[in-house]
């Protein structure tokens, strides 16, 4: 699933090549996509509508226009391309917003969990999904101590499932939060209610770090990731993510994967001692 750097790169990679354009139709050829709303008013709403901007909210992309935004959540698999003119659409292509220029936008989901739907610029952020969402990491506000303080509600859950919480600590996806916590030297089998305000201090500090080296280095292209302008360069730097049995960077032992609420976890068992 993209996680914050990848959504970011594709969402600087889409305002460069679609802010500004206005929109002549949409063809919408997996109608459980769009939410809230039936299809033909999805399409009716966004005819002549112009692309103020490209925003991003989390793992949400926010395509501005005058009176609304259109969110659109990738999940898995979602992937835009633009095109300068009109093309023969892929047999995974569920979406094509055509411009007023020719060019067109197409939407590419293999799995087609993703999602669109519709929402008002002034409550945009006070409803669902987006008011469920912690402050952006990069915020000088989200500090260690607001982090802690959202930690007690999950005191009891390992702090690989903890930080997967999006009211927690946004845009750590299942790869950042196995590298986040290798660099802060804790175990993700730790409970959160375990942790020390040092040891959060570390995660805090650690997590930004990690998501700002990945947004500057394009994501990581895992599997299938690639945005519209190309791969990310992030996954060459990964110290234990999908490098089960490969040295620690740190000390040479070898790296282990196990699952931690499901999910698969990287983590070196001599750096990062489970705090009881």
């Amino acid at each position: 699933m993209p996680e914050l750097p990848e959504v970011e790169t594709v969402r600087r990679s889409l305002e460069r090549t679609v802010s500004g354009k206005t929109i002549s139709s949409v063809k919408v050829f997996h109608p459980k996509m769009i939410r809230g709303m039936e299809v033909a008013p999805f399409v009716d709403a966004l005819k002549q509508e112009r692309i103020e901007r490209v925003e991003r909210r989390g793992k949400f992309l926010l395509f501005a226009f005058e009176q609304f935004y259109l969110v659109s959540h990738l999940r898995m698999e979602g992937k835009y391309f633009p095109y300068p003119q009109a093309i023969e659409k892929d047999k995974h292509t569920h979406v094509i917003f055509r411009f007023t220029d020719g060019s067109e936008l197409h939407y590419n989901d293999v799995r087609k969990f993703g999602t669109m739907e519709l929402r008002e610029k002034a409550t945009v952020m006070q409803v669902p999904p987006l008011a469920q969402l912690e402050r952006e990491p990069f915020d000088p506000t989200f500090t260690a101590e607001v982090l802690a303080e959202n930690l007690i509600r999950k005191k009891r859950s390992p702090i690989k499932t903890a930080l997967l919480d999006q009211s927690i600590f946004l845009g750590l996806g299942n790869i950042y939060v196995d590298e986040t916590l290798f660099a802060a030297r804790v175990h993700p089998l730790t409970k959160a209610g375990a942790l020390t305000l040092d040891d959060i201090s570390r995660i805090h500090v650690a997590g930004v770090d990690v998501l700002q080296k990945a947004v500057e280095s394009g994501g990581s292209t895992i599997r299938s990731y690639v945005s519209p302008s190309g791969q990310g360069e992030f996954q060459l730097q990964l110290a234990v993510y999908g490098q089960t049995g490969a040295p620690c960077p740190r000390c040479g032992t070898a790296i282990e994967k196990i699952k931690v609420g499901g999910r698969g976890t990287h983590f070196c068992p001599n750096c990062q001692q489970v705090a009881l």
